[in-house]
């Protein structure tokens, strides 16, 4: 702890944590921006009735469930994901036992908490997502036994195979599949940031490395949330289209107005030492950590654009088009 306390008005009021409230300003503003702009159904100006455009930000609901595969089963996808909650699950309840609730005085466990609630959300997506395809599959027999029976004449069949062809019943998320989608975004660009600030500003500076449980919990902690997005992003068929940053930006300007808030009231350590606004360079690293969200969040945005372009390519009637 620095000489001067964070409960003092001295500590606050000045010329650093001005210019360090400019910048978390402006990340709420552009994510404002962003969010009002592009999120959701976009009505359509020209036209009455129900004719509708949708935006870049966009859900249908059967993307919460599906692989970006037809030939793999959404049952592959449902089992991954509860694999991954309960791994981890069991990391973050391990952490909190061993070095108790003080945990979550930290943003990685802030971002390990999301990733794992954005995992269990996706077990619960996806089991019913199953059952939805069960009854599909199921229905789709039925029909065409029916259909078998009744011999429609050259022409019925070739209209029916047109209609099927340019007809689009998917339906339009809700609210859940929503935020499942904002959880699975911000997670991503967090997890991102939270491994690359550890592992190339905090960890070659610790002054000594743990061992045993507790550098294998470091380890997990750091790495093991980003594994199970990135592997749950090639499997997937979600989105991910580039104005949801907004969400990474909300998602971090909170921690720090939460360690801002608490900071005001009691003269606690500061879980990073960037946060510290006591240096005169403290507004260098709050502008050098947020501009670390863009490339953070733009190497998890590559890997699902590799992806798409890669199996597009490679599994041309198989692959799910975003269309």
């Amino acid at each position: 702890m620095t000489a001067e306390t964070t409960t003092t008005s001295s500590y606050w009021l000045n010329w650093r944590f001005f210019v360090c409230s400019i910048f978390i300003l402006f990340y709420l503003v552009v994510a404002t921006i962003l969010i009002s702009k592009f999120e959701g159904r976009k009505k359509s100006n020209s036209g009455g009735g129900e004719n509708q455009n949708v935006g870049p930000g966009k859900v249908y609901k059967e993307e919460a469930w599906n692989t970006c595969l037809k030939s793999i089963h959404p049952a592959w996808l449902l089992g991954f994901r509860m694999l991954a909650f309960i791994t981890l699950l069991t990391l973050l309840v391990l952490n909190a036992a061993i070095d108790g609730f003080s945990i979550f005085f930290f943003y990685t466990q802030w971002t390990f908490t999301l990733v794992t609630t954005y995992f269990m959300l996706g077990c619960v997506i996806s089991i019913y997502g199953c059952q939805k395809h069960w009854a599909q599959a199921h229905g789709d027999s039925a029909d065409r036994v029916s259909l078998d029976t009744e011999s429609p004449t050259p022409g019925e069949t070739a209209d029916a195979s047109n209609e099927s062809e340019h007809s689009d019943d998917r339906e339009m998320a809700g609210g859940w599949i929503y935020a499942f989608q904002i959880m699975y975004q911000a997670s991503a660009g967090a997890a991102m940031l939270t491994d690359l600030v550890f592992w190339i500003i905090l960890f070659p500076y610790l002054s000594s490395i743990p061992r045993g449980v507790d550098l294998m919990l470091i380890i997990c902690m750091h790495s093991v949330n980003a594994v199970f997005l990135l592997c749950d992003s090639i499997l997937n068929s979600l989105r991910f289209p580039f104005f949801r940053i907004a969400y990474f930006f909300l998602w971090t300007s909170f921690f720090v107005l939460f360690q801002w808030l608490v900071h005001a009231y009691f003269n606690l350590w500061w879980p990073y030492p960037f946060l510290d606004l006591t240096p005169y360079y403290a507004p260098f690293w709050y502008l050098a950590v947020g501009t670390m969200h863009l490339p953070a969040y733009g190497a998890f945005a590559l890997v699902v654009k590799l992806k798409e372009s890669s199996f597009s390519r490679l599994f041309p009637e198989s692959y799910r088009k975003l269309a």
